[in-house]
């Protein structure tokens, strides 16, 4: 599934102008009167947040709905600010000697959009990382960020839109490199390539490709979160999942979707207003 990144380039412009002009704390603050406009007129996201609440059996209303809002704001702000100024960023990791091990190997890390996991690439500056996606950004958004000056120069991206052959072979050549292929756990382009788990005690889908790769490459797969903590500062959590090749492919990929939904289920519950699918997940609507 791929949805539409919501906000507007003119916007995001201007937000950015004025973090040059006037530093972060200035758009941090500034981010009250953003999201209370969205507060105001989005009330599509409203009331897929309100199916989202009643599935995961936790409270929903407006100050709840703003304060989910302004975390998707201010993640928001990060993934263009991290960008130009990574060294202003401070991605506190735990157990992060055992995690940079697994990832010097090669790996495929599952990402979500949770938290600030669109600054993630900049969390890893040593490490030459290949982000496996197709965001469909606006298309003034989109020329904002390649605009960006850079400062990790060791991410690359692979559009999914190249189509599967040429998708396949890049990020075959990245693994046999042992170099990190990074993709989305909780979202994927095409239903073809999902398959449901339990997830909150109901049947939901994630994309099962990123398993499907992983049991084929023999490679682990290691699940992230970054969980916002305050301004500029990011928690890491982790898990390392392993298939086991001998056994029959579609027990291990479901055993191991299994385990990885149950570890996004705990930061989900930890911390409900990170969590940025905007839209139903769950096969069974609950609120409409």
């Amino acid at each position: 599934m791929s949805t539409q990144q919501r906000g507007s380039g003119w916007s995001i412009r201007l937000v950015f102008n004025f973090y040059r002009l006037f530093g972060y704390s200035f758009i941090y603050y500034l981010m009250y009167p953003v999201t209370f406009f969205y507060f105001l007129v989005a009330t599509n996201v409203k009331a897929a947040l309100r199916d989202y609440y009643h599935h995961i059996q936790q409270p929903f209303n407006n100050r709840v709905y703003f304060h989910h809002l302004r975390h998707f704001a201010i993640t928001m702000c990060d993934r263009f600010v991290s960008k130009t100024s990574p060294q202003d960023y401070l991605f506190e990791i735990e157990n992060e000697a055992g995690l940079m091990r697994e990832l010097h190997k090669g790996c495929i890390v599952l990402l979500s959009h949770f938290g600030g996991w669109a600054t993630a690439g900049n969390c890893f500056t040593d490490l030459k990382i290949n982000i496996v996606m197709q965001e469909v950004l606006l298309s003034e958004i989109k020329k904002i960020e390649e605009a960006l000056p850079q400062s990790n120069t060791n991410i690359n991206i692979i559009d999914l839109s190249r189509g599967g052959m040429s998708v396949s072979l890049e990020i075959a050549a990245a693994l046999s490199k042992n170099e990190i292929v990074a993709m989305m756990g909780d979202r994927a382009t095409h239903a073809k390539n999902t398959q449901s788990i339990h997830f909150f005690g109901q049947e939901a889908n994630f994309n099962k490709n990123p398993f499907l790769i992983a049991y084929k490459t023999e490679k682990p797969l290691i699940g992230l979160t970054f969980i916002y903590q305050r301004p500029q500062c990011y928690q890491l959590q982790f898990t390392t999942i392993r298939m086991n090749k001998n056994n029959p492919q579609e027990d291990e990929i479901q055993h191991a979707m299994q385990a990885y939904g149950d570890f996004f289920a705990s930061s989900v519950k930890n911390h409900p207003e990170q969590w940025f699918n905007l839209y139903y997940f769950w096969k069974e609507r609950r609120c409409n």
